[in-house]
């Protein structure tokens, strides 16, 4: 399949995501012990952000057969995302995850060990979902939390190339579920099979053992990359071609929690890539939504709408 270009035509529209759902237990303030239930799971919060742009969007996944497993359903029916391709597993559990908060950031507790989304495999895809789709977005976590999840990955990817569907992917380094060395070693194998990759500048030192942006994207380069968009947090974004490298400034807002901001940024742009934007232009209107979600606390509540993200774009 030819990498899709920085502007495509006429895109097909229909977003599928795949991957990890958590739910999730946030700290409401410092040092307290007072948790607000939310959602979370880097590609569910990824297909909610993009449904809530406009996307016309579906996700793949298996879910606990229990009451979080069916809160996760509620939630995406509510967001029109359809959720034909999702799996109940009465043998695992939902995964959950708590966020504390700090002077230094927030930090991430996991109960995830078992869960009914590791046990995915190949076998659990619905490849005519994925075939008529426009965009397949999978990550790096995916891959990382058993090895037949990170095989459903790879096996999605490779129905999405075949039907000339446009792959999205989000490295999410996450060096408590794997090694440094594996993981390195697979993203750097599934870059080549994308045609967007979104690292953030800090999971993107890490894996690259590298600090300049610029030494950077020639890394994601020489693996293969054809779009890349290096998220710098609230500086904003690079989006990169091999031949022409663009920052696109991010946008100023009282942030109060970052959890899924990289996330909704991937989310919005994929959506608006979908709409037919070009990719700077897509960028931009990432930034914006991934800005206003840092407002409010958890992954998911704080996603916006398209007419707040207009709102700030204007």
């Amino acid at each position: 399949m030819a990498h899709a270009p920085l502007a495509a035509s006429a895109p097909r529209a229909r977003i599928v995501a795949l991957g990890e759902p958590m739910i999730e237990f946030n700290q409401t303030r410092a040092g307290e012990t007072s948790y607000q239930q939310g959602f979370g799971g880097d590609t569910s919060n990824f297909i909610v952000a993009a449904a809530r742009q406009g996307g016309d969007c579906a996700y793949l996944t298996r879910l606990g057969d229990d009451a979080f497993g069916q809160m996760f359903l509620r939630l995406w029916r509510d967001e029109g995302v359809d959720t034909r391709g999702v799996q109940l597993d009465r043998a695992a559990h939902t995964a959950v995850y708590f966020v504390s908060h700090d002077a230094q950031g927030h930090s991430f507790s996991y109960l995830r060990a078992g869960s009914a989304a590791s046990r995915m495999t190949p076998a659990d895809l619905d490849p005519e979902l994925i075939r008529g789709a426009g965009f397949l977005h999978v990550s790096g976590i995916s891959q990382a939390i058993s090895p037949g999840a990170c095989d459903a990955v790879f096996a999605a990817i490779e129905i999405a190339r075949a039907a000339g569907v446009a792959v999205c992917y989000d490295a999410n380094l996450r060096l408590k579920l794997w090694p440094l060395a594996r993981a390195r070693a697979i993203i750097r194998a599934t870059i080549g099979l994308s045609d967007y990759f979104l690292p953030s500048i800090e999971d993107a030192q890490q894996f690259t053992g590298l600090d300049d942006a610029d030494a950077i994207l020639d890394w994601c380069f020489a693996a293969g990359a054809a779009n890349v968009l290096l998220k710098l947090g609230k500086d904003g974004v690079i989006a990169a071609t091999a031949q022409e490298r663009r920052h696109i400034p991010g946008f100023a807002v009282d942030a109060v929690d970052a959890t899924g901001a990289g996330d909704c940024f991937a989310g919005a742009l994929v959506a608006r890539l979908a709409a037919g934007d070009d990719l700077p232009s897509a960028a931009r209107y990432a930034n914006a939504a991934a800005a206003l979600t840092t407002t409010g606390y958890g992954a998911v509540a704080p996603i916006p709408h398209a007419d707040r993200v207009r709102a700030l774009l204007g």
